[in-house]
């Protein structure tokens, strides 16, 4: 019977779902664990919610129980149904990285864990039953600085000589508006940049969509604002490490990886003061946060680090280092892996 059982039941590869398979890979190993619901890329093969229930119907050798760790609504109901009307011998711990109130239902489903690990302090304050604060951590040997980066980026076939991304859903929330405005004044000082919205926008969100668009056709960007769509998870740490600079400025964020991600790639970013971005941004060495809805001071901030080769190379290096020694995927595992133990000890 398995130690462990990390539920991951969205069909959608989402930040969430990153965060899971980035844990799980680091877990491997650590413990008798099984992943149910949907695949993860590098993760072992998901099994049925019914074969996790089944499976844990006995406690594991040497355990009192099995845990259950969740991150989402959907998963938190079944562990409840598994630990409350089945009876099945189990914990749940839950990870949260929401920095607001939660709405009704997830405070009533959060209220029934038996643990809670915030993503962060401002998390923390969100949430009961809270037994840690652990940071999400990135796989650096998954994302790496590229050898070369005017070479990984001439293979990317994206156009120019460098390239900056921002990387998400196409909407409001996530600031897609704030960086096509920076784009359209940035642009022009760098004619060898090439700027790239990665991700793909609702179908509520197709209106939206067209209205950059056309602002771009307007500022006669066209060819330099581009649109890839979604980028395949196995293909992001190529993409990544071939870019120059990360902008992330969203209206609403919970944690964002992107930047920590971009990180352990050398990238340098540039990002509104949301999620965990101030603290990743470490006092300016690995980042640099902006005002919100400033184009023109955003455009300034990442001109600044661009035209600068050896500042750029600087940060680069210091965000890669940070990566390695606070924000590692093993750092994470290891302060997920402490609550388990306490939870185990305690019963």
């Amino acid at each position: 019977m398995p130690d462990l059982i990390v539920t991951n039941f969205n069909r959608n590869f989402t930040g969430v779902s990153a965060t899971t398979a980035a844990v799980v890979r680091a877990q491997t190993g650590r413990y008798d664990m099984a992943l149910a619901g949907v695949a993860l890329p590098g993760c072992p093969a998901p099994i049925s919610r019914a074969k996790a229930w089944a499976l844990s119907r006995t406690p594991p050798q040497g355990r009192p129980f099995t845990i259950w760790h969740v991150r989402r609504n959907t998963e938190m109901r079944a562990a409840i149904w598994a630990r409350d009307v089945l009876g099945l011998p189990i914990r749940i711990v839950f990870t949260s990285a929401a920095q607001r109130r939660h709405s009704p239902l997830p405070r009533w489903l959060i209220a029934r864990m038996d643990a809670v690990i915030a993503t962060s302090e401002a998390a923390a304050g969100f949430v009961p039953h809270l037994r840690a604060v652990v940071p999400h951590g990135v796989d650096c040997a998954r994302f790496s600085p590229a050898p070369e980066r005017a070479a990984a980026w001439a293979q990317t076939g994206y156009g120019g000589s460098f390239g900056i991304a921002t990387i998400g859903r196409i909407r409001p929330e996530k600031g897609s508006d704030r960086f096509v405005a920076a784009m359209i004044r940035l642009l022009p000082r760098h004619p060898g940049a090439t700027a790239l919205l990665i991700g793909r926008a609702a179908k509520s969100d197709r209106g939206f969509l067209e209205g950059l668009k056309q602002k771009i056709a307007a500022a006669g960007l066209g060819d330099r604002i581009l649109f890839p769509g979604e980028v395949a998870s196995e293909a992001l740490p190529a993409l990544m490490r071939a870019l120059s600079m990360i902008v992330q400025l969203p209206r609403y964020e919970g944690y964002g990886m992107v930047p920590l991600e971009g990180m352990a790639s050398g990238v340098p970013f540039v990002a509104t003061d949301a999620g965990s971005y101030r603290s990743l941004s470490c006092d300016g060495a690995c980042g640099v946060i902006v005002p919100e809805d400033a184009p023109a001071e955003t455009a300034a901030a990442i001109d600044r680090i661009l035209s600068d080769t050896q500042a750029h190379g600087a940060m680069a290096r210091a965000a890669r280092s940070w990566a390695e020694t606070r924000f590692s995927i093993a750092a994470e595992a290891d302060g997920i892996g402490a609550v388990y133990d306490a939870l185990w000890s305690d019963s």
